[in-house]
């Protein structure tokens, strides 16, 4: 038989090139355009003659922020601007315009910012065509003497925080505690102690008036001391223990119908072993006031018509009961130099169908920053139940809790 050799194939490698090359589109063959040269930096020049080159964040109130590698956030007032330079669209807002949502930016001007001579001129860039706000905005603005902008914000951040709102996990500002008391001696004894604070402006920046607001609080406190079984003189006693279990939640939603005034419906829970309060539940609606709004304080004044549940353990006949009444509370927050936080919040609950079943509560908490996001806590939650139920043993209607702990403060971003 003969034997039959297949010949060995070579495979041309040139020949796969040349079939892509003529079925692939011209543009891809092409060699790619070179990229865009980047935007010159933003430049400021003081009236002492110094020049920074970086970048402009903002103006607000008359206050100019510019960022810089080296000298970082810069905060200065127009009065120590000779110059300023910045080929990216800018909004100026001029005083005494009302920022509204429903009205858009329809009527406000933006363009790369050039200031001279304590006037601002606005030169509408090619490349805010098409951007909202450039948009809506006229197209040749007069110069705008820098005494009459009240704010001076890029234009992203200005269609952001007015056209859009954030999605529900987005913009929460807030803080987690958590701190635990262990003993071991004669008699045992440990407490843990929680809790997380949430809030949420919207929209999020201070220099626009706020549309709405969300709150949540919770905490809790957990304790037991227990004394071990002993015998002395052959009488055994068993063990015993001592319990306590706080809890406190609560939430609340405002909508704003002027810079200062607000509508706001809330509920809350509470739970407290040691009034014999099985569970409070309170559900209401009312009008806010925001009396005091500065960058280092803010208090809030709140009236809310509300219904009332309250649930004793081993209640007798007639604890249990069902109230119609009212929440008149104040929030107060204090930021304090070196980065301390004080917040206070007070409410007295009457009940109009039962003049002796009223409450109060008062809040305290002081927050030291220590590395980063991390702090220490300290705080006191007092609360006063005046139809707590007769027990045996009695009773106490004041209940004084303090705690200490770490917390860790929650920032998400918008």
């Amino acid at each position: 038989m003969r034997n039959w050799v297949l010949p060995r194939l070579r495979f041309d490698w040139s020949v796969v090139l040349l079939l892509l090359a003529a079925f692939a589109p011209a543009d891809r063959l092409c060699a790619a355009p070179d990229k865009a040269p980047a935007p010159p930096p933003d430049v400021v020049i003081f009236t002492n003659g110094d020049r920074l080159t970086g970048k402009l964040v903002r103006e607000i109130n008359g206050t100019v922020t510019f960022h810089s590698d080296i000298a970082g956030d810069v905060n200065v007032t127009w009065d120590k601007i000779k110059e300023l330079h910045s080929s990216s669209p800018f909004a100026v807002v001029a005083k005494g315009v009302e920022l509204e949502r429903k009205l858009g930016t329809a009527q406000i001007p933006v363009g790369a910012v050039s200031v001279t001579d304590g006037k601002i001129e606005l030169q509408p860039a090619a490349e805010t065509s098409g951007k909202t706000a450039a948009q809506a905005g006229p197209s040749q603005v007069a110069p705008i003497p820098v005494a009459n902008a009240a704010f001076v914000i890029d234009q992203p951040s200005l269609d952001k925080q007015l056209l859009h709102a954030p999605n529900f996990l987005q913009a929460w500002n807030g803080s987690a505690t958590g701190g635990v008391t262990l003993v071991k001696a004669t008699q045992s004894q440990y407490t843990v102690n929680t809790a997380v604070t949430l809030a949420r402006l919207v929209p999020t920046v201070p220099w626009l008036a706020a549309r709405n607001r969300t709150t949540a609080d919770f905490s809790s406190s957990f304790g037991k001391i227990t004394q071990p079984a002993y015998t002395v003189d052959n009488v055994f006693t068993p063990a015993t223990y001592t319990k306590s279990n706080i809890v406190h939640g609560d939430a609340e939603r405002d909508e704003y119908f002027s810079p200062r005034f607000y509508y706001l419906g809330d509920f809350s829970i509470d739970h407290n072993y040691s009034q014999s309060l099985q569970l409070q539940q309170v559900y209401g609606g009312g009008i806010g006031w925001t009396a005091i709004k500065r960058p280092k304080q803010q208090l809030d004044l709140k009236v809310v018509a509300q219904y009332e549940s309250q649930r004793f353990f081993d209640a007798a006949a007639g604890s249990n009961q069902n109230l119609i009444g009212a929440t008149i509370a104040a929030n107060d927050t204090l930021k304090l130099p070196k980065g301390l936080v004080f917040n206070q919040q007070l409410n007295l609950l009457p009940a109009f169908n039962n003049t002796k079943a009223y409450s109060a509560t008062e809040t305290d908490s002081l927050t030291f920053p220590a590395y980063k996001n991390l702090g220490l806590t300290v705080g006191t939650l007092d609360s006063y139940l005046n139809d707590a139920p007769i027990t045996e043993p009695p009773t106490r209607r004041n209940s004084f809790q303090f705690t200490l702990g770490v917390s860790y403060a929650i920032k998400s971003k918008y």
